[in-house]
Parts: C-alpha cells; sequence; structure tokens
C-alpha cells in the first residue's frame, strides 16, 4: 500500500507499469481493489494509478462532507507526487463525478476522459432528496442499507447470474466507514453541474452507460453529449459495466486509449 497525505488526511494508492498514465477512479462504496482485473490487464502497456477516494478504502475522512473537488484536488496530488503530468481518467458512478472536477481543476493534466456509468450533471431534486434519505437510513441501519445500496446497482437478470460478485462488492463496501458514506453523500448532493465542461470539447470523452442501468436513466443520460465529440457506447446491463460486462470494457477502453 502506497501513501501520502492530503490536507493531513492519508490517500492510498497504487501505481502499476509504465507509459501513459490511466487513472482509475472507483465509484461510491467501492475502492481500488475494485479495478485489479484492470489493473493486471492494462498495466503491461501503460502506468495504471487506482485511488481511494476520500473516505473509502484505505483512504481517511477529511470531513464531513466530501466535496467533489476536495477529491479531485486529492487525485492531483498523488500525480504531482508521482510526477505525472498528464494523465487519461477512468471514472466510475461517483469517480465520473471527481473526474469531471478534476478536468475543470486542472484542465492542462487530463488527456482523455472515460465516464463509466456516470453523468456530468447535478443531482435532480428528487435525487437531492434521496441522498437525505440514504443519509438517514446508513445512520439507522449501516449494514442493511449497504448491502441493498450493491445489489441495486445490478440489473435484475445478473442478481442472480453474479451472485457471488455481488457479495464480494458488498463485502468490500462494508469496509466503508459510516463517516465516508455520510460525507460521500453529502459530496454528491452538493455537486455542480458540469455538462458544459462536455460542450466544449476541450479532450476526447467516452461515455459508457447500461440500459439497464437502476440509477441512471439511460434514455436520458445520453442526452448529455448531444452536439459535442464525446462518444457513446451502450451495454445492455446495469450500473455494473466493469464487473456485468468485463470483457467488452476492456476492448472499449483499449480502443480509447490507443
Amino acid at each position: 500500500m502506497k501513501t501520502l497525505l492530503y490536507k493531513n488526511t492519508k490517500i492510498s494508492y497504487s501505481d502499476s507499469g509504465t507509459g501513459n498514465a490511466i487513472v482509475f477512479l472507483h465509484g461510491f462504496l467501492e475502492n481500488k481493489k475494485m479495478w485489479k482485473d484492470y489493473v493486471d490487464f492494462f498495466s503491461e502497456k501503460y502506468r495504471v494509478i487506482t485511488i481511494d477516494l476520500l473516505g473509502h478504502g484505505e483512504s481517511d475522512s477529511l470531513g464531513y462532507v466530501h466535496t467533489m473537488e476536495d477529491n479531485a484536488n486529492a487525485v492531483q496530488e498523488v500525480l504531482n507526487h508521482l510526477k505525472i503530468e498528464k494523465a487519461t481518467v477512468v471514472g466510475h458512478s461517483m469517480g465520473g463525478y471527481v473526474g469531471l472536477a478534476f478536468a475543470e481543476l486542472f484542465p492542462k493534466n487530463i488527456q482523455k476522459l472515460v465516464l463509466l456509468n456516470s453523468t456530468s450533471r447535478e443531482d435532480s431534486p428528487e435525487r437531492k432528496l434521496n441522498r437525505t434519505r440514504a443519509i438517514k437510513a446508513v445512520k439507522q441501519n449501516y449494514a442493511t442499507f449497504v448491502s441493498l445500496a450493491i445489489g441495486n446497482l445490478f440489473s435484475e437478470n445478473n442478481r442472480i447470474r453474479l451472485t457471488d460478485e455481488i457479495e464480494k462488492v458488498k463485502t468490500q463496501a462494508l469496509q466503508t466507514p459510516l463517516q465516508g458514506i455520510i460525507a460521500s453523500l453529502e459530496g454528491m448532493k452538493v455537486r455542480k453541474d458540469r455538462e458544459t465542461l462536455l460542450q466544449q470539447n476541450l479532450f476526447p470523452v467516452l461515455l459508457i452507460l447500461g440500459k439497464k442501468d437502476p440509477v441512471l436513466d439511460y434514455e436520458d443520460s445520453r442526452t448529455q453529449i448531444d452536439d459535442t465529440t464525446a462518444e457513446l457506447i451502450s451495454f445492455e446491463d446495469g450500473h455494473m459495466s466493469h464487473i456485468e460486462n468485463k470483457e467488452e470494457l476492456k476492448t472499449v477502453l483499449s480502443q480509447f486509449f490507443s
């Protein structure tokens, strides 16, 4: 485990391979271990960095609200430490929100951006209300909240097919401290809309969506790249494309990285 301090807070990361830098950012209730297969695959050709975002995995919590900007600054701290000036960022769900914040804060440091089951849009009023309800729910029953939250990320037809994988994700998710969960929910709730960043076509963007995503409405989500140079890839499954569509995703990412 490699660590450094950002605002006196421990940030954990991994660094494998050589070549152009690819940074993988996990989503809410996940951690850098979710990318193991992708690190093994891509580090043969690239320098692959994975980072535990604030309050997740082996990174500590910074406070009561983990903003996407705080996370983006922590990512930049890691890249500065590793003397990486430019990187392609792959962000899953919340990791995509962080990737967008990073691209806005450090435009000269972003080479390409992959939004994996993610969106550039801010939460709708309904989603913000749901975040508040989630904070209440996780305070009342942590284990039940985490278990239900993870199960609901997969498409219905995969909840039986991928039972073992889902249990592994739940086991990892249950290692996320309560403060990390609440601070991230608060941070996602207040995040700004960054759709205009995609409209500016400043760097190559790949949007990857699941047609049966229980979290993000597919038809609505794909409209965010209308009239942009961004590319859309659609899979037939849910919110967890890195598990539900693993081999196809490796192929898609390989083509985008090259």
